[in-house]
């Protein structure tokens, strides 16, 4: 059960936010969210699987949103809101929910703001957060508590910030981009040379991360600087938790990545790919747009544009699968060649 802070809604309320249309009673307020198996009086819910279509005939939801052309079987109390989409509504409230939730205004303390940083209107500041020098932030962002932003560092409008988020100096931060705690943008790229000796020599790491519009960052990921230049995250990327990006990577517009992968230094990749939980990928290569990358598989090689892989190394994705066949079956397959080779021999 999910509670909506400090209001209520009514349905012809939220049928105005959905554009959507009431069936029942419009006056009827909801405070709370929740599944429909779960539903309570003064909660709003959803049915957009048939499979929990007999929920809606039990629950005790005070408003249910449901397809346009879904049909009634039964009589029913709950008040239904008729969207083109319900999941899609849902998610949308759900948006609205957060917005309201994340709304925090002012500047708590103690806190740390340079005196040649610079913001905007709507910021919210959290106690034991750090602003530096020079510090740029644009309108309505959200900095939580015990967040760090270095010097120099752009952040624009409506960024949020979560607890322990870290963005290093000379980082840019674009629009609406969300940083979840304990991710690290901007550390130092793995950058050391051997001497004849085999001792290791740090190699400075002068450049910084770029983050474009609408990207989401996972809590626990972290995003090295690069050596020179840019390490570029392009807009819409979506990343989960705990995944590595090496220095001077780039990541192409609208791609999305699962957790505990990891891309070593230097490698493109481009635009819509698909790319599984603990996919390890090399540095230094290319790979093209729309690919998808089943999880737990090994990048070694350049890929092109549409490819599907899967393995460690990866294959193509319908070879993996005819192989995986004859792996299943190797001991037999190895029992059968002794049979014939010890048949052949006699």
């Amino acid at each position: 059960m999910l509670f909506l802070p400090y209001m209520k809604f009514t349905a012809a309320q939220i049928a105005g936010i959905l554009e959507g249309t009431v069936e029942g009673n419009p006056e009827v307020q909801v405070s709370k969210l929740a599944k429909i198996e779960e539903g309570t009086s003064g909660s709003l819910t959803f049915l957009a699987n048939p499979k929990y279509t007999s929920y809606l005939y039990t629950t005790k939801a005070s408003i249910a949103i449901v397809n346009t052309d879904f049909e009634l079987e039964n009589k029913i109390d709950t008040t239904l809101i008729r969207v083109e989409d319900a999941y899609k509504s849902f998610s949308k409230l759900l948006e609205y929910y957060n917005q309201v939730k994340l709304n925090k205004l002012g500047i708590e303390q103690p806190s740390y703001i340079s005196e040649s940083a610079t913001y905007g209107e709507g910021l919210y500041l959290g106690a034991f957060s750090y602003l530096g020098d020079n510090v740029k932030i644009g309108n309505n962002v959200k900095i939580y508590p015990n967040a760090y932003v270095g010097d120099n560092v752009t952040i624009g409008d409506n960024c949020v910030l979560f607890s322990g988020a870290k963005v290093y100096s000379e980082c840019i931060i674009g629009d609406s981009v969300y940083i979840h705690s304990g991710a690290i943008v901007g550390a130092d790229g793995f950058g050391f040379t051997p001497n004849e000796k085999g001792e290791y020599s740090k190699v400075p790491q002068t450049g910084n991360v770029i983050i474009e519009d609408y990207v989401d960052i996972g809590a626990g990921t972290t995003i090295d600087r690069a050596t020179l230049g840019s390490t570029v995250i392009r807009e819409g990327v979506k990343l989960d938790n705990q995944i590595q990006i090496a220095h001077n990577v780039e990541i192409g517009a609208h791609t999305a990545i699962a957790a505990q992968t990891g891309i070593a230094g230097s490698t493109k990749i481009g635009k819509h790919c698909l790319i599984g939980g603990q996919v390890g990928i090399v540095g230094h290569i290319t790979i093209g747009d729309r690919v998808r990358i089943q999880a737990q598989s090994g990048i070694g090689r350049n890929i092109k544009d549409d490819e599907v892989l899967q393995g460690s190394p990866a294959l193509n994705y319908g070879d993996y699968n005819k192989s995986y066949v004859h792996f299943k079956n190797l001991p037999k397959i190895v029992q059968t060649v002794n049979q014939l080779d010890k048949k052949i021999n006699q």
